[in-house]
Order: C-alpha cells, then sequence, then structure tokens
C-alpha cells in the first residue's frame, strides 16, 4: 500500500511552515525578525516517520522545537486577543465546526489509510471509530458552542449579580500515538466550541493526519471560517516541543493524554511557569473481573482488548481454554487487509518494549500459554501473548504495557475481586462480567475508576466523559464535562436601586 504524504510541515498561522534549526541566540532572534515581518522560516529541521508494517520511512516531518512553539503561541495569543474566533456567536462557531466536520467525512478514506499507515491501526476500524468518530466528535460540540450559559444569582443585598462562562484562552494539547485523529478532535473540538485558540502537539510516532486535520481547518470556506492562529500544529518531540508548550508562560491550559511519568513533568512544568491548570489523562492497568454467572462466549469477547483479568474460580479453567482456543485464529498482519485482527506495533521502541515485558513474565514464574512472539518477516509484528499463574506484584500484572499482553488471575468472592482490582495505582476504567445485577451494581460502586463497563469492554462514546481517578489523572475528555475545562467562569456584581423586587 503506497499513499502520498501531503503535509510534512508545521502548521502556524494558517500556513504550512518549515521548523527553525537549533541555531545561536542571535541568529534566533534574527530570524524570529523576519519571521515576523515576512513569515518566510529560513532552514529547516526534521525527522523521521516511519511504516510500523515495514519499519520503512515514509516520510520527514519537520521537528519542532522552542522557538516553533513560541511562534505558534504568538499566532494563537492574536487570535484570541484580537481575532474573531472567541468574538463570534457560539451558533456561527458550531456552523463553521459542522462544516469542519463534513470535511472530514469528505475526506476520510484517505484520512483512515494516512493513520493505518502511520500507527499500523486497523483500516476498516480506523474509517468507523477514529475518523467518522473525529467528524461526529466535532459536530456534538458544534452543538454545545451556543449553550454555554452563565448563571443569575440571588444576592443577599440590593445586587445584582451574575456569571459569565468565557474561554480560558490560549490552550496546548498534547496528544498521544493510540488514537490520533480521535484524540486530536476529542480535545480540539470542545475547545473551539469554548471559543479558545490552540497549539496541538501530535505524538512523534504518529503526527501525520494532524497536519491533514490542520489543513482541512484551513479549508473551511463558509464565510469567517477557522481564522488563521486559532488552531496551530507544532510537530516534534515531547522532551522539546511538549515541555515547551508545557512550560510556556502564555499558554493557558494545557490538555495532555499520556503516561502517568510524563503527566508528571507536564504538571511540574505548569506549576513552575505560570500556574496554568492542566487536564491528565494518563496510564491505566485497568481490570475485568468475570464472574462465575458469565456468559463465557461474550466474557472472552469483552476480555480481548484487556490487560488485567481476574476470572472466578469456577469458571477459570474454562476460560483460559477458551482464551487460547481464540487466540489459535486470531490473525496478526498488515492493518489495510479487512481478515487481520491486530496490527503492528506503532514502533521499534514500543516492539522492544512489549518484547520485554513477555520476557520479564516468564523470568518472574508466570506461564506463557500461548503467543508472545515477533511475527512477520519485517515490521513490529506480536502474538498475542496470554500468561497464567500471575501474581499481583509482577510487573506484567502492575505496569502498562501497551501492547498484546493478557494476565489472567483467578478469584475466589466478591470482596476479593474488589481488593485486587483496586490494587492498582491507577484508576482508568474496568469492566464487569456478569449476568447478577446485584454484582454488576455492587462492583461498579466498589472500584475507583473513572469508567466502569458491565457486559461490555472499550465503549467510547461522545457524549460519555472519559478520565481516571488516582494516578489515571484528572480532567475528562468526552461529554459537556470536557467543555468545562476550556472555559473560566467570571462573576459580576452590580447595585440595584429602587428595584420592587430582589
Amino acid at each position: 500500500m503506497t499513499l502520498e504524504v501531503k503535509f510534512t510541515k508545521l502548521f502556524i498561522n494558517g500556513d504550512f511552515v518549515d521548523a527553525i534549526s537549533d541555531i545561536y541566540i542571535f541568529e534566533r532572534i534574527l530570524f524570529l525578525y523576519i519571521y515576523i515581518h515576512t513569515h518566510t522560516h529560513i532552514t529547516e529541521k526534521t525527522f523521521e516517520t516511519r511504516d510500523p508494517r515495514t519499519g520503512d520511512v515514509i516520510g520527514r516531518v519537520a521537528e519542532g522545537d522552542k522557538e516553533d512553539v513560541d511562534l505558534a503561541v504568538k499566532a494563537a495569543r492574536k487570535a484570541f486577543d484580537h481575532g474573531k474566533w472567541p468574538r463570534m456567536s457560539g451558533y456561527e462557531r458550531g456552523r463553521i465546526m459542522m462544516k469542519y466536520a463534513d470535511l472530514i467525512d469528505q475526506h476520510k478514506e484517505e484520512l483512515a489509510k494516512l493513520e493505518c499507515l502511520d500507527a499500523g491501526k486497523l483500516l476498516a476500524l480506523t474509517k468507523v471509530v477514529d475518523i467518522e468518530g473525529s467528524a461526529d466528535m466535532l459536530r456534538y460540540y458544534a452543538g454545545a458552542a451556543d449553550k454555554i450559559h452563565g448563571e443569575t444569582l440571588k444576592m443577599a443585598g440590593n445586587l445584582h449579580g451574575y456569571t459569565l462562562r468565557e474561554p480560558i484562552g490560549v490552550v496546548g494539547h498534547i496528544i498521544p500515538w493510540n488514537f490520533p485523529s480521535l484524540m486530536f478532535f476529542s480535545k480540539v473540538s470542545p475547545a473551539l466550541a469554548a471559543g479558545c485558540t490552540m497549539i496541538v502537539k501530535p505524538a512523534e510516532q504518529t503526527p501525520l493526519t494532524a497536519l491533514y486535520h490542520a489543513f482541512l481547518a484551513k479549508e473551511v470556506n463558509i464565510p469567517a471560517g477557522i481564522p488563521d492562529g486559532v488552531i496551530n500544529v507544532v510537530t516534534g518531540f515531547g522532551s522539546t516541543a511538549g515541555a515547551s508548550i508545557a512550560s510556556h508562560m502564555d499558554i493557558d491550559m494545557v490538555s495532555f493524554t499520556g503516561s502517568t511519568a510524563v503527566g508528571r513533568k507536564i504538571m511540574e512544568a505548569a506549576a513552575k511557569s505560570n500556574l496554568k491548570p492542566v487536564s491528565l489523562e494518563l496510564g491505566g492497568k485497568s481490570p475485568i473481573i468475570i464472574f462465575d454467572d458469565a456468559d463465557i462466549d461474550m466474557a472472552g469477547e469483552a476480555c480481548i482488548a484487556g490487560s488485567r483479568v481476574y476470572v472466578q474460580e469456577g469458571i477459570y479453567d474454562k476460560f483460559v481454554t477458551k482464551v487460547t482456543e481464540s487466540m489459535k485464529s486470531w490473525v496478526v498482519g498488515d492493518p489495510f487487509d479487512p481478515h487481520v485482527h491486530q496490527g503492528p506495533q506503532v514502533d521499534k521502541a514500543q516492539f522492544e518494549k512489549v518484547l520485554s515485558y513477555i520476557e520479564h513474565g516468564k523470568r518472574e514464574g508466570a506461564t506463557l500459554v500461548t503467543g508472545g512472539k515477533p511475527c512477520g518477516e519485517k515490521g513490529y509484528y506480536i502474538e498475542p501473548a496470554v500468561f497464567t499463574d500471575v501474581e499481583e506484584d509482577m510487573l506484567i500484572a502492575k505496569d502498562e504495557i501497551f501492547g498484546p499482553v493478557m494476565s489472567l488471575m483467578k478469584f475466589k468472592t466478591i470482596e476479593e475481586a474488589m481488593e485486587k482490582a483496586n490494587n492498582t495505582k491507577y484508576g482508568l476504567a474496568a469492566g464487569v462480567v456478569t449476568k447478577d445485577l446485584n454484582i454488576a451494581n455492587r462492583m461498579s460502586r466498589s472500584i475507583r475508576a473513572g469508567i466502569i463497563w458491565i457486559n461490555c469492554y472499550l465503549i467510547i462514546d461522545r457524549d460519555c466523559p472519559f478520565g481516571g481517578f488516582k494516578m489515571s489523572g484528572f480532567g475528562k475528555d468526552s461529554g459537556m464535562h470536557a467543555l468545562e475545562k476550556y472555559l473560566q467562569v467570571k462573576s459580576v456584581i452590580t447595585p440595584i436601586f429602587d428595584s420592587p423586587w430582589l
């Protein structure tokens, strides 16, 4: 599968531009002066993005750094402080966002192929879940843009009080590689609806669709459209471009999805700079708890995406056999092939990380019942690994692996299941499989996690808030709760005289 990669430069202030190279401070000042007056970058700095199916280079992408972030922030700040976007009515913003969503739909075939090529995601699933889901996310928040209301307050004296909910300002979005498009729009859409301007830093492993989405934002051609500077995309590395966003004194808020370790750094940088608020959707080691009364077939389907699976002892052996047999027909291969169930890992580093966890599990004494080996002549493919005899203190049971590694563990009672489910520093999500409503209700209220799936797993919806507890972070993506983090509340009070009522 070959695909033309059309956009590889940074998108700043409505233009695709090269990155500024690592040069001396005097030259930086000079080049910044030239850029402000001519909108021309002088030199170029790039990095490779690779096809995880083969390991081959797809292309070279502009490597943004602090200077590029500075330029993007200047553009976003100007668009917020003096531009049309925050000053439009919510209805106008919503209308433009609807058109943007239509453009996503019109280009969904190319976008899906591009995301499949860059991230190794299954093409058929990417088209429906990621690309169509992105357009639907835009439409959802477009409908909310003209429904942002304050409150009238009942003051204690002869006063009239009310609140305004205003856009928070310039926002920095830092998104991960697992859902490049869907994460882009789960952050960009509510921020647009609120009237914010923004800088988006996609993961260095998967930068291509973010740049395409920026191009489509420029193509919205109804009156006004999305003005220049509202959406800026700076590709690059987390340690440079991402760190610059987190510590920038003129960014008003940061929304980050990624690892807990990096989330700590984001929060620290935000606190040390201008005390900007942050929203963090971080790591997880989400349990799936399967009770004796569960439908084995349905439970097997639900746990495919799980890495930490607890099965009640009455059906444990039967369930292990079921999962092991199902893995024999599990097809790992080219994500463009509609018969494939699992594509490659996103890059070589993740490929090696997953394999190292599999080896660690074997060394710690867990039993590898199937899979766990690299497969294919090239690329980053791994057979799904299923472990039994896993103890709670093993790394494969504690760490977020982000790969096809499943740990099957046994429990006796509901109390033991609750204790095991909560025995983690994370609290992102959990699944419960049972036919007993009382068990479902008790478990859903006892597990400390941001979302609980009952008799299903990994169901994401634009109206359903998603975000974790504990070290899985705070703040929500999706739903009306996500809109709140891009707004701030202002109280307005004025005296009233000779009013017949208060």
